[in-house]
């Protein structure tokens, strides 16, 4: 019997993307499987047992960049026999579409919040905002498109209200988190981490781990720690394009030493075991790794109501959940933490909560996906 042959889409692969780590792990689940892959691209970095079909047309811009690609792929694909197509950008010639970068309408919904009447008239008047709203809307509209791949129910939810598909093609697959090795036993990197970036043992330290700090709320983070006690630390590990304006902004706040910007981290483990809490006021993030990630490493987190793990928190349990632009409820939120016996007792409710999140449920998850919608081919 013939082997199913599988596309996946993504367009380029970034080490430490939270869609690429979702890709690489697609891929691991279903070359188990005796399924023939092969990866659509135009740059791909490491990982084999799988073909990779290059995409790479010239372009100049982010609108020149998506529309070339997706225009390129499907083209590609016309010539191509696979029995499944899966992608992880937002084309029409898919059958499976994963929405890991959630509704771009309900993102620039959430960003309208925090700007001004001219910011709002820049961002409609945008050419690449126009282009992928009306990309999302040809996908989701497609006749070809059979399931789409939620990260979180939040996605899902605002899928259909922005869409009206059906609700049967919408799946929830959370990502999985790897339990051996994000687990609490980190905590034995908390001595040298600290001593690192010069944080007193006996402080309280919040970490804050990703990169677009707009989208993110580094700013308001920021502004939350500068009315926090002395003896509260704060580490912001990842890359931005405005990296020094934060940094020169953490300094006009009079944060000083105690707000530590660690750059781009090949490994964020050690970071996790040296924190009391991880705060992510995001405006929107479908379903950040890191929260995961650090949940398992028994970390409480602090998140937004438009972060797709919320959802997994019961606010002052497990985790607490503010609204991102709500700076006094994230300072009375990060105060509660400063209470080392509370914070250890929602740390271990958080480490129970994702016990059962493993990278093989979510592999599960997807080989019983990806085997129905075989099975109709």
């Amino acid at each position: 019997m013939k082997s199913p042959s599988v596309a996946l889409i993504r367009q380029r692969y970034a080490h430490d993307g939270g869609a690429e780590r979702f890709v690489s792990r697609a891929l691991e689940a279903l070359k188990s499987h005796n399924v023939r892959l092969t990866l659509v691209t135009r740059e791909w970095r490491g990982g084999e047992g799988f073909e990779v079909l290059t995409c790479n047309p010239f372009y100049i811009g982010r609108l020149w960049r998506d529309w070339s690609f997706a225009r390129a792929v499907c083209r590609r694909l016309e010539r191509e026999s696979f029995d499944l197509v899966q992608s992880h950008e937002r084309l029409s010639c898919c059958d499976v579409y994963r929405a890991g970068d959630g509704v771009h309408r309900e993102w620039l919904r959430q960003r309208a919040r925090t700007q001004g009447a001219l910011g709002r008239l820049a961002t409609a008047l945008n050419p690449y905002h126009y282009y992928v709203k009306a990309a999302e809307k040809r996908l989701f509209g497609s006749a070809r498109l059979k399931a789409v791949i939620c990260n979180s129910k939040m996605v899902r939810d605002e899928i259909l209200n922005h869409f009206g598909i059906a609700r049967e093609k919408l799946h929830v697959i959370y990502s999985g988190v790897d339990t051996r090795v994000f687990h609490p036993d980190l905590k034995r990197h908390r001595a040298a981490i600290r001593a690192q970036y010069a944080v007193p043992e006996d402080a309280t330290l919040f970490l804050f781990v990703g990169s677009g700090f707009a989208r993110k709320g580094v700013a308001t983070l920021l502004e939350a720690m500068a009315r926090l006690s002395a003896d509260t630390y704060l580490l912001v590990v990842g890359h931005d394009k405005s990296l020094e304006k934060y940094r020169v902004r953490a300094q006009r706040l009079g944060l000083g030493r105690r707000a530590r910007f660690a750059d781009r981290q090949t490994d964020v483990k050690p970071f996790y075991g040296a924190a009391d809490g991880l705060v992510l006021p995001t405006l929107y993030d479908p379903f950040p790794n890191v929260a995961l990630e650090a949940m398992a490493s028994g970390v409480p987190v602090i998140t937004s109501s438009k972060c797709g793990a919320a959802e997994l928190i019961r606010d002052g349990e497990n985790g607490y959940v503010c609204d991102a632009l709500d700076s006094s409820a994230l300072v009375e939120r990060m105060r509660q933490l400063a209470d080392r016996e509370k914070g250890e007792r929602i740390g271990k409710a958080a480490r129970d909560t994702v016990a059962g999140l493993h990278l093989e449920t979510m592999s599960d998850k997807l080989l019983e996906l990806y085997r129905s919608l075989l099975s109709r081919s």
